[in-house]
């Protein structure tokens, strides 16, 4: 123990009578009298009472302010108003000597550290040292540094191989945006940090490597969400050789469960096998390619049976609705509901109330007076009900009543489940879909995926935009509690298949050789099938904490706005910084 005899958190009865030296910081001081005080001295392993009792000791303590380190010597005795809320509350400790081993030259901190997470989420990251402090904060890094040991014992345990791949390496299109570093010895060119070490675990199964994982650092330059950081995140890689989407599924699901049911805030886990959901079947009955299955709500289409209404918003789109029955809200709920989800998703949804009658009542219900017995039967309506709807073109109505669905079932009491692990793998993603942006036809989940049914399905649908939309890829997502956990795929291995579905997206032979020379070439020598995923670690301990913010489990994470107060990154770096790597900085671009 060092310097130390025991920590503040082993003391008990049994060492009564003990001399014995602890060290800490001090907590809290309680002064009662001119030579009597209390100190509560904290460690990493818990806390410790020490009693002052004579001038010599109290002079010791005296002027210092809390958070100070000291190391205390002294007799362990019983207390007599003991603490059943603290391990140590049985025993004190009467110090004859207390040294100062650091001391903190602040009178007052920042945040008091076992309140530290009522304080401003700015001021807790630039003091991340302190707020560290809190035990509610630390025991969370302390549950993923044994979720990560636990990882890495079971995949070992099915014969995978660690194997660490290169954080410098070349940029590739994978979705976000690279994170650049300029290469001083070449002039004008730049590495990139890794979004993932996809090509790499490609070439390990190409090499001969028959199963790989690492707990792998990815960067990608994307914006802050709760479940997501920006910047930096880890990622347990795994890919498996002559594998097939089973085999990957199954491994990860052996995996993981034991992992939820050991470290998992919640008792009741959804068991091996997964329930597997088509990307439509998400879509139409959840309005989410990421369910939250706690939810008993589903989404339900009424498109036909409102194809004539006049209501403006129905003409010519598709309808989506959430219905529940015994729906006890009043119109200032419901205004909020709606307020709500044009927020988070940019359209209107509209509604209707179902009265004592069987008869449509507020909102909407004027324009759907004669559709009132094909709705009642669609939805199963009775005297009670409520109806959220949203309309528009399909994907957009679809995730507008995905929202609405998540938002009633969690409002509306009876219909959300939350004490559980809810778990599914989502399978048979579109191949493609149309750029958001561009326009354009692009790769929808990740370029390196065997399309199902191979190349003839490409050559079937080569120059029609529809059929090219209706390839599914052996892609597949876990998603626990409405959060995508995991995501992978059977890779796609062959060369011809692979520039065949590159020119899809309009890139030729020549771009793929230059984009992906070594896969490209590296599978010219024959590669064998392979398929392998990646769930997100980061994420991984949010869930099973219950932590509602990714940056709860992160040792020192950055702000929304990909910024690190604590070391002030990023930061302006010196002009021969800049000379050095051949950066010029246009100012007028600021």
């Amino acid at each position: 123990m060092q310097s130390r005899t025991h920590n503040c958190g082993e003391l008990r009865l049994a060492n009564a009578g003990q001399n014995v030296t602890i060290a800490g910081w001090m907590e809290n001081v309680r002064e009662v009298g001119a030579n009597f005080a209390f100190v509560v001295l904290r460690d990493f392993y818990g806390t410790t009472q020490v009693v002052i009792e004579t001038e010599e000791m109290m002079q010791a303590i005296k002027g210092l302010n809390k958070e100070t380190t000291i190391s205390v010597t002294g007799t362990v005795r019983e207390r007599e108003s003991k603490n059943p809320k603290q391990a140590t509350g049985d025993i004190e400790v009467v110090p004859t000597q207390i040294k100062v081993l650091g001391k903190c030259i602040h009178n007052s901190l920042p945040f008091e550290i076992n309140k530290s997470r009522d304080a401003d989420e700015n001021v807790r990251l630039k003091y991340r040292y302190l707020d560290l402090r809190n035990p509610a904060v630390k025991s969370n890094i302390i549950l993923r540094c044994q979720v990560v040991a636990e990882l890495r014992r079971l995949m070992t345990e099915k014969n995978f191989l660690e194997i660490t791949t290169p954080i410098l390496t070349a940029s590739s299109p994978e979705g976000a945006r690279d994170y650049l570093v300029p290469a001083r010895n070449h002039p004008g060119k730049f590495y990139a940090l890794p979004q993932a070490p996809q090509q790499f675990k490609q070439l390990l199964m190409t090499s001969g490597f028959d199963r790989y994982f690492q707990i792998a650092p990815c960067f990608r330059d994307e914006d802050a969400r709760a479940d997501r950081t920006p910047g930096e995140f880890y990622q347990l890689d795994m890919e498996m050789a002559f594998a097939t989407q089973n085999d990957v599924l199954t491994t990860l699901e052996e995996v993981l469960v034991p992992v939820f049911q050991k470290f998992g805030k919640y008792k009741r886990i959804s068991q091996a096998p997964f329930r597997h959901i088509p990307f439509n079947e998400a879509m139409e009955r959840y309005g989410s390619d990421k369910p939250d299955l706690r939810i008993d709500l589903e989404v339900q289409d009424i498109t036909a049976e409102v194809a004539d209404c006049e209501f403006g918003p129905f003409q010519n789109a598709t309808v989506k609705a959430v219905a529940v029955d015994n729906f006890g809200e009043g119109r200032k709920w419901i205004d909020k509901l709606l307020n709500d989800v044009e927020v988070q998703t940019g359209n209107k949804a509209c509604w209707i109330k179902v009265d004592e009658n069987g008869q449509f009542t507020g909102g909407v219900s004027k324009f759907l007076t004669d559709y009132t017995d094909a709705l009642t039967a669609k939805l199963n309506l009775k005297p009670g009900s409520f109806v959220c709807m949203a309309a528009g073109k399909k994907l957009s109505a679809q995730k507008t009543a995905g929202v609405i669905r998540t938002m009633m079932g969690k409002r509306i009491p009876g219909h959300f489940d939350e004490e559980q692990y809810a778990m599914c793998w989502i399978v048979d993603f579109p191949m493609y879909e149309m750029g958001e942006e561009s326009g354009q036809l692009e790769f929808c989940h990740n370029p390196f995926s065997m399309p199902q049914g191979g190349m003839q399905t490409l050559l079937d649908a080569e120059g029609d935009v529809e059929k090219l939309l209706a390839i599914n890829a052996d892609q597949y997502d876990l998603v626990v509690n409405g959060y995508e956990s995991a995501s992978g795929a059977v890779r796609n291995h062959d060369p011809e298949i692979m520039v065949k579905a590159f020119q899809m997206v309009g890139l030729g032979e020549e771009d793929v050789k230059a984009k992906f020379p070594a896969m490209y070439n590296a599978f010219t020598y024959g590669a064998p099938p392979h398929a392998g995923a990646a769930p997100g670690v980061d994420r991984l301990v949010m869930l099973l904490t219950g932590e509602e913010s990714i940056r709860e489990v992160i040792t020192f994470p950055m702000n929304k706005n990909a910024q690190d107060v604590m070391m002030d990154a990023p930061t302006a770096v010196s002009q021969k910084q800049l000379d050095d790597v051949h950066i010029l900085i246009n100012e007028a671009h600021l």
